[in-house]
C-alpha cells in the first residue's frame, strides 16, 4: 500500500527502528526490495535517485515504483533521493511518489534554506514529506569526492534549519559516505544523538551501506529513522551474474537478471532485520 513519508516515520519513531530506504533504478530492484519487505511484513522506502536519470528515466521507472507500491502488502513510500531541481521533484509528486528528497548540501546556507523551503511547499500540495541534507557527506552519491572532506552538520544550525525550512527529516552529516567504503568509516553517532534531542525530528543516515551492524544499532537508538541503502545490495546482485556465469553457459538475459533480484532479494533482508532489529 502507498503511504507517505511522514506516515513511514511515524511507523519507525513506535517501533523505534529505522526503516530501510533502497534505491531502485530498475525493475529487479524493485522486485528485490518490495519481495524482501512482504517477507518479512515490513514497511519499506523505494527509491529514484536523481543521479540514475541517464541509466533509468523517471518518466519510465517512476510511474512502475509507484504502482508496484500501491499493490505491495506492506506500506511503501516511493521517494525522490537527491533531488536539487525543483521541476524535476514536481515530475516525480505528479507521478505520484510521496517522499521527496531535496539535496541543497553543497549551496551556501541561506541559499539551501530558501530553496529547501520552496520544496516543502511543493510537497504539501501533493501530500508529501520532505527531506532534506545539511553538511555534506566525504563523498557524493555519484562517487566524487568532496574536496575538503566530510563537513560535519553543526547541531545548532541543524536546530535553525529545521525550524526555517520546516522539513520532516533531516539528513546530517556524521562519518558516512556515499558508495563502496575503502576503509571502516568512523562514525560520530554521539552527534547523530545530539541532533535528534535537538531537533525533534527522524534523522536519516545517507551512505548506509557497509555500516557495522552495531553501528546501525547505536544510530537508531540515537535517532536515526531511516538509512538509506544501495550500494551493496547492487553489489550482491553483480556478484550472483559471476557466479552464475562462472558455473553456466547462460543463454538468456533473464536468468541473470532473476539471479541478481533473488541475491539482491537477499541482500536487502538482511539489512531490513539490522533496521527493524529483528537480528
Amino acid at each position: 500500500m502507498l503511504v507517505n513519508l511522514n506516515k513511514i516515520l511515524e511507523i519507525a519513531e513506535d517501533w523505534k527502528c529505522a526503516i530501510g530506504a533502497f534505491n531502485t533504478p530498475n525493475l529487479e530492484c524493485v522486485n528485490a526490495v518490495l519481495d524482501a519487505a512482504e517477507g518479512m511484513d515490513a514497511p519499506v522506502i523505494i527509491m529514484h535517485a536523481q543521479l540514475h536519470e541517464a541509466a533509468s528515466p523517471l518518466e519510465k521507472i517512476g510511474p512502475a515504483m509507484v504502482l508496484a507500491a500501491r499493490r505491495a502488502k506492506v506500506p511503501v513510500c516511493v521517494h525522490l533521493d537527491h533531488c536539487g531541481q525543483l521541476n524535476y521533484m514536481e515530475k516525480a509528486l505528479k507521478m505520484g511518489f510521496t517522499g521527496v528528497m531535496f539535496d541543497g548540501s553543497l549551496l551556501p546556507y541561506e541559499e539551501n534554506v530558501r530553496m529547501t523551503k520552496q520544496a516543502v511547499k511543493l510537497a504539501a500540495k501533493y501530500g508529501a514529506g520532505v527531506e532534506a541534507e545539511l553538511g555534506a557527506l566525504a563523498s557524493r552519491e555519484d562517487g566524487s569526492s568532496v574536496a575538503s572532506g566530510p563537513v560535519y552538520t553543526d547541531p545548532e544550525e541543524a536546530v535553525r534549519f529545521c525550524r526555517e525550512t520546516g522539513i520532516d527529516a533531516l539528513a546530517p552529516s556524521f562519518g558516512t559516505a556515499h558508495g563502496i567504503y575503502k576503509s571502516t568509516p568512523v562514525l560520530d553517532l554521539e552527534r547523530v544523538r545530539v541532533i535528534s534531542e535537538l531537533t525533534g525530528l527522524p534523522l536519516v543516515m545517507h551512505g548506509g551501506s557497509g555500516v557495522s551492524p552495531e553501528d546501525y544499532r547505536t544510530g537508531i537508538a540515537n535517532g536515526l529513522r531511516k538509512i538509506n541503502y544501495y550500494s551493496y545490495m547492487s553489489k550482491a546482485g553483480t556478484q550472483a551474474v559471476k557466479d552464475l556465469l562462472a558455473r553456466e553457459d547462460v543463454t538468456f538475459y533473464h536468468d541473470l537478471a532473476l539471479a541478481a533480484q533473488k541475491a539482491m532479494q537477499a541482500n536487502a533482508e538482511n539489512a531490513m532485520r539490522i533496521f527493524l532489529g529483528r537480528q
